[in-house]
């Protein structure tokens, strides 16, 4: 489990107050509100619980598991692959641009600190979950429990996307994270043990709230 140093590092790693324009994406949140799909707290729980659990839980943690296996080995090529198959699993151009753009942010990040500048994928595909594997591994954090930070890191955005849209309270806001948080660890239980073949998944709801996004008239998120 991690103790003392990693853990710090971890949450360092997993705080929104992390310099990469986090807190700039909702992932279709946003529309989803516009739309009236999310108009409180219990729809805002309905909504990310299910991304959590038909996304995230299938499709990033079983992959940034691989990608903290493939750097943990120094196989960049390997770090490339996936981080190739994870941009094919977004459905839309907003969330593929989010990957690429938090990804490059942290890689700059962490070419300052100097923790990761000189490992890079060879075919040049950098996105959030490579970068965070990475700097989980150099900054000591054991795999399973930088599967559980960066779950977290990404429920705390959604809330806080919540609270500001819906609008949610600070209270009702701190609920949904001690709710929603309670599925973190199966979700993560459940990554480690997914075969290669079966990774995948999506949420069809967030592919079109994404997609629509794009046209959104007024808005204050870049996804």
């Amino acid at each position: 489990m991690a103790t003392d140093l990693p853990l710090l590092r971890l949450l360092q790693l997993a705080s929104p107050g992390l310099p990469v324009g986090m807190y700039s994406y909702s992932q279709g949140l946003e529309k989803a509100v516009d739309d009236g799909l999310v108009i409180d707290a219990a729809s805002a729980g309905a909504w990310i619980g299910a991304v959590l659990q038909r996304s995230v839980a299938n499709v990033d943690l079983p992959v940034l598991a691989r990608l903290y296996a493939a750097w943990e080995r120094n196989d960049g090529r390997a770090a490339d692959d996936w981080s190739s198959l994870l941009l094919s699993c977004r459905e839309s151009a907003e969330l593929r641009a989010e990957d690429r753009q938090t990804g490059l942010a942290l890689q700059r990040l962490l070419a300052a600190l100097g923790i990761g500048e000189e490992i890079k994928p060879p075919g040049g595909t950098v996105t959030w979950a490579g970068l965070f594997a990475l700097a989980a591994l150099r900054l000591g954090v054991a795999q399973r429990e930088a599967l559980l930070g960066y779950a977290w890191s990404w429920l705390e955005n959604q809330v806080l996307c919540a609270v500001k849209l819906v609008p949610l309270g600070q209270v009702a806001g701190q609920q949904l994270l001690l709710n929603l948080a309670e599925e973190i660890p199966s979700a993560v239980d459940c990554a480690l043990r997914i075969e290669d073949e079966r990774i995948g998944g999506g949420v069809f709801g967030l592919a079109l709230a994404s997609s629509r996004h794009e046209m959104q008239y007024s808005r204050l998120f870049r996804s």
